[in-house]
């Protein structure tokens, strides 16, 4: 409140920094004040009423780490290091998304430190338009300081990664589409191209059944037993263990260009476009990830929450990754070549959480669908005059 409040009265540009792992840049600003949430990481865990309120600053593993002790989860994202407040606010897509839904979709209720100053709380009983436009609008509303969750079961799962060749790469994608789309919701499963520690090139299926888990091995076991893989890692772990699987290929300090595309079919066409891409990509360090939805986040209506695309089965998630600073200018084309070949087969929607810093205003607005204009018209009544505008900003309706 202090922050906000001295931000205001001398007309200073503000950022929010909640786990600070957004790619694009928008936790800091220059010339300004970063009101920094990170070691605000208070959680508390109501586990008779399956429960949880959890501080801005918290990252997915502080969250995983306090809610497994009950046998419980968020369902979030799929690194540990993510900043639950960021991966909230933009929809937050992760292991347990077919079965329990987006990490937005699991708000009960926010509070909120308004450009005004004033602190308020939204849920579905009290400021019901800025509950709903939180659960994906973004920051552009007011710094969210904490959040409470509904738990779900999540102790053990099956999980873990089947790992093959890269010659192997359009076969795989075959498969793996056939298999999510008729698979129950109790598994989520991702595709994802990318090069192995010692620098092999590989596709990989990365797997999470969150049920029994005999039932499990049976329902996996077809993924299992396609092809010849190099490695089947698929076991029975903790789900924090599973949450942390793919930490180490997003280490901290390397250079990062992220690109999305929403497809309503992964056709054999868009297939061999991410192959063929994958197999010219410029740093080892990239990966190309595959991801189907569906399930219960596809069940909420497109204007319940401020995430409108609810329709969109695929997302296709371009993630470069470099050492150098001075090698972007390849790495950066590289990845908008692959995003401009995907053009043909996308929707049109973009995943808020994966705009970078030069996304324009109308891919923004692209990211919102049709859920722009009531954003707009939430923005003017909370924060008129665009006083969070570092993020992906919802300009307040009559501006331009």
């Amino acid at each position: 409140i202090a922050a906000v409040n001295f931000a205001r009265s001398n007309r200073i540009l503000v950022a929010i920094r909640g786990g600070g792992h957004n790619v694009g840049g928008r936790a800091l600003c220059d010339g300004g004040l970063v009101i920094d949430m990170s070691r605000m990481k208070g959680i508390h865990v109501d586990a008779r009423r399956k429960r949880a309120r959890v501080q801005a600053g918290a990252t997915l593993g502080d969250v995983d780490r306090e809610t497994h002790v009950f046998g419980l989860a968020v369902p979030t994202g799929v690194i540990s290091k993510t900043g639950i407040a960021g991966l909230t606010l933009g929809g937050g897509v992760g292991w347990l998304v077919r079965k329990h839904g987006l990490t937005c979709d699991n708000v009960l209720s926010f509070d909120v430190v308004r450009a005004n100053g004033k602190p308020i709380v939204a849920s579905a009983t009290r400021n019901k338009d800025l509950f709903w436009a939180l659960r994906g609008g973004g920051g552009n509303f007011g710094v969210v300081t904490s959040f409470e969750y509904q738990l779900h079961p999540a102790g053990t799962i099956l999980g873990g990664l089947v790992v093959h060749p890269r010659d192997k790469a359009v076969e795989v994608l075959r498969f793996y589409r056939d298999f999510v789309e008729s698979a129950p919701e109790e598994v989520t499963a991702y595709s994802i191209l990318m090069t192995t520690p010692d620098g092999v090139p590989a596709v990989a299926m990365a797997a999470c059944y969150c049920g029994d888990l005999v039932e499990g091995e049976r329902v996996l076991k077809p993924l299992r037993a396609f092809g010849a893989p190099l490695m089947d890692a698929i076991q029975p772990m903790p789900f924090p263990q599973m949450q942390s699987l793919l930490d180490d290929a997003f280490p901290s300090g390397n250079q990062n260009y992220w690109k999305s595309a929403f497809l309503s079919k992964l056709t054999d066409d868009a297939i061999a476009a991410v192959v063929d891409h994958a197999n010219r990509a410029t740093s080892p360090l990239t990966g190309i990830a595959v991801e189907y939805y569906g399930g219960a986040a596809s069940r909420v209506g497109a204007a319940d929450t401020a995430f409108a695309h609810r329709a969109a089965e695929y997302d296709i998630g371009v993630l470069s990754q470099w050492t150098d600073p001075a090698e972007s200018g390849r790495h950066i084309e590289w990845t908008r070549s692959l995003a401009n070949a995907l053009e043909p087969f996308a929707s049109g929607a973009y995943l808020l959480n994966f705009l970078g810093a030069d996304a324009d205003r109308g891919t923004i607005r692209a990211a919102f669908g049709a859920n722009y204009e009531r954003l707009q018209a939430v923005k003017k009544k909370y924060d008129p005059t665009n006083f969070f505008r570092v993020n992906q900003n919802v300009e307040p309706a009559g501006e331009r």
